[in-house]
């Protein structure tokens, strides 16, 4: 194991035991690379790891601090990772689409509560049926970005909304491309707020798996030109 990976490591330990807890101040530098029996040069890499995943609050003038350890706080970085990832792996971020949005759906239909689920109506009413491609993609986001929060699973949100993102283009090119795509996703988005809206948990699932399925096996069955 690198020094530096060592140095991570350690405070993450002190972490897990409760020695630091979310909102404490890390020990100064010399006395925690004493007590870690690390140099400081490793602590201070460990210190700047750490906090480009959020899980150190650097203040200039103050100290080190830990951060809340929000799950939103902590996968943000997961967002920015998938935005730089190649059109070619794509398929590879619906497939995981395909796994955990029809859980957030089925979540929903459980957990949902009566106004958000009118939210999401208003989100389809607004779309209305024959929108331009910006006004559906806005729509999308937003559809589902109100049945991610909707599940009540906060990472899973996160995460679903830094996935989603690194598959907008192959979504923009399907509804531009295949005939009848924007008339299926529009139909689709009503089913699944229609489940939702049942309490039907098995039947909402059934319906996103539907939803993200199509547009991945379309994307399967063609050669990408949007990268």
């Amino acid at each position: 194991m690198r020094v530096t990976d060592h140095a991570i490591e350690r405070i993450k330990q002190m972490i897990v035991s409760g020695e630091l807890c979310p909102g404490d101040r890390l020990p100064r530098e010399a006395e925690l690379a004493d007590r870690l029996g690390l140099s400081r040069s490793s602590l201070r890499e460990a210190v700047t790891a750490l906090a480009l995943v959020r899980v150190l609050d650097v203040r200039r003038g103050d100290g080190t601090y830990v951060t809340s350890l929000d799950p939103e706080l902590l996968l943000e970085p997961v967002a920015f990772v998938a935005d730089l990832q190649p059109d070619a792996s794509v398929l590879e971020f619906f497939e995981l689409r395909r796994v955990l949005e029809p859980a957030a759906t089925a979540l929903a239909a459980r957990r949902m509560s009566d106004d958000a689920i009118q939210a999401l109506r208003r989100v389809l009413d607004e779309v209305g049926p024959d929108p331009s491609m910006d006004t559906l993609m806005a729509g999308d986001v937003e559809f589902h970005r109100l049945i991610a929060d909707g599940s009540g699973n906060a990472p899973m949100a996160t995460l679903l909304d830094g996935i989603r993102r690194s598959t907008y283009r192959a979504r923009i090119w399907r509804g531009l491309t295949q005939s009848g795509a924007v008339r299926q996703t529009l139909a689709e988005h009503r089913a699944i707020v229609d489940a939702i809206a049942a309490r039907d948990p098995e039947l909402a699932r059934s319906w996103a798996t539907v939803h993200v399925a199509g547009v991945e096996r379309w994307i399967r069955a063609i050669p990408r030109p949007y990268g």
